[in-house]
């Protein structure tokens, strides 16, 4: 209901008091930024994964990209820098730096609504942790929605629902 992959017909869901129906589905979904538990990166180079739609200048990428501490791995390891290509046979990036590298994706973008699908599931205690301050330094005036199992994940969250 929320991504309007497919129209629904009963319920409403509301966002900081607007119905999710009613904005336009470009307009709804360059809002939201998902991070999935397992790192989605599009075949391309760094810049196309952290900027797909070329709104940023170089020194805005760099500058998230040190927020989340990957800048100083790629200058160590990636001779083209941000032109450096990624694909799913190369091993620029450890599953915890793609998880990263999503996160500043979703900095960059300065998106209203994050949404988070066990995002820290296949990261190490570092790394979680670094997810977990940049979440609340970066999207503290956002509308964030966490699936979680691990309580670390939710516990500075202002409400929390529990499925069965």
């Amino acid at each position: 209901m929320l991504f309007r992959l497919s129209e629904c017909c009963e319920g409403t869901l509301q966002i900081d008091d607007v119905d999710c129906k009613t904005v336009g589905l470009h307009l709804l979904r360059k809002n939201i930024a998902y991070i999935p538990q397992a790192p989605f990166l599009i075949q391309g180079s760094i810049r196309e994964n952290m900027d797909p739609f070329e709104e940023f200048k170089d020194e805005q990428i760099t500058k998230v990209l040190s927020e989340v501490n990957l800048w100083d791995h790629i200058t160590r390891t990636c001779d083209n820098l941000l032109d450096t290509k990624i694909s799913e046979t190369n091993s620029v990036f450890s599953t915890g730096q793609k998880q990263l590298l999503c996160l500043g994706r979703a900095i960059i973008r300065n998106t209203k609504i994050l949404v988070l699908d066990e995002a820290t599931a296949n990261v190490d205690l570092e790394t979680d942790n670094l997810i977990q301050d940049k979440l609340k330094e970066s999207f503290k005036n956002c509308t964030v929605l966490i699936i979680a199992h691990r309580l670390a994940t939710i516990i500075d969250s202002d409400r929390v629902l529990v499925m069965d």
